[in-house]
């Protein structure tokens, strides 16, 4: 007869699910699946989502390289929109440039020359965020363009009489909108669907007996040992792939910090006793923390290349150029 501590780890293990990056990449696609991922645009958006298709481009193509950063679904709803996934799991120099370029390219991708501007799709990007972007208070961002006065800094809104005079839409109806969803932000006791989903996001638990669309549909089609054994053991090396990937950043920031902080101290001491002015004991310490750096940095990426971290995140992280990373 199993002890209660038994019966207790053989139900967690039963009800451990498996992480959104994951079942993206591999469950999601399914048309079976969809409703999980039209619940979590539903709480997301903040409107009832059906997802007609997923579509395919260059940019979310499945390949060797997706499986530290970017995982994604390009899906169109039942209003011909498409709705972009993004998830993030480690830090990207130029994230907000390519988010841009990706809401960019989802648009040019479905309209072709010749075809009517009245055929421009939008676009809803949503980006899962597992890193610091910068800084707020919330775990949840939400933007769009808006055309501000210069001088009066009213919001310019287009009356009915100019609109069906002018223009077919407006322009919420036309612009992109943008969702940064600050994961490692939430901290709250999850009440509400958005919450829990939240809570889902951050560390894979699904309360039972939810009423969150999607979650409840989750818990039956995301459990990690509803998987093959070889399924499991994919989800488990990328799981480590993330770990270590993390890992080697946290270190490489660091170290370049501590680094550069010592060089530049050194420097700056002796540039300040040699010239006797605050000026070069400035330029010491700024130059002693740069050599710091880089010397850390060309350090950090021979580290990253021997845990075969792809070429691209390697100079994105360390800043090299080709010819310094060769």
């Amino acid at each position: 007869m199993k002890s209660n501590n038994e019966n207790e780890f053989m139900k967690e293990m039963q009800d451990r699910y498996i992480r959104f990056d994951w079942a993206i990449k591999r469950l999601l696609r399914q048309k079976a699946n969809f409703d999980v991922l039209e619940g979590f645009l539903t709480v997301f958006l903040g409107e009832k989502v059906t997802i007609v298709e997923l579509l395919e481009s260059e940019g979310n193509q499945l390949s060797a390289d997706d499986k530290f950063n970017r995982v994604d679904i390009k899906a169109l709803n039942s209003k011909g929109e498409i709705i972009i996934i993004e998830i993030q799991n480690t830090r990207e120099l130029y994230y907000l440039e390519r988010v841009l370029y990706g809401v960019a390219k989802a648009i040019t991708e479905h309209i072709h020359l010749g075809d009517s501007y009245a055929r421009v799709k939008k676009v809803y990007s949503i980006s899962i965020l597992y890193f610091d972007i910068g800084i707020g208070q919330d775990y949840l961002y939400h933007g769009q363009n808006q055309f501000i006065g210069v001088h009066s800094k009213d919001r310019l809104l287009v009356n009915v009489k100019e609109r069906n005079a002018i223009v077919s839409r407006l322009p919420a109806e036309i612009f992109p909108e943008y969702i940064l969803i600050r994961v490692n932000e939430f901290d709250k006791v999850a009440v509400t669907p958005l919450e829990e989903w939240m809570k889902y996001l951050k560390d894979g638990t699904i309360q039972p007996g939810t009423k969150a669309p999607g979650l409840s549909e989750a818990r039956e089609k995301l459990r990690y040992y509803s998987m093959s054994a070889a399924e499991r053991h994919a989800y488990d090396e990328h799981l480590n792939a993330v770990m270590i990937q993390n890992d080697v950043l946290s270190s490489a920031k660091l170290e370049g910090l501590i680094e550069g902080r010592e060089e530049g101290r050194k420097e700056g001491r002796e540039e300040g006793r040699k010239e006797g002015r605050e000026e070069g004991r400035k330029e010491g310490l700024e130059k002693g923390r740069a050599e710091g750096i880089e010397k850390s940095n060309k350090a950090n990426a021979l580290k990253m290349k021997s845990l075969g971290i792809p070429a691209d995140i390697i100079r994105q992280v360390t800043g090299l150029d080709p010819n310094e990373y060769e």
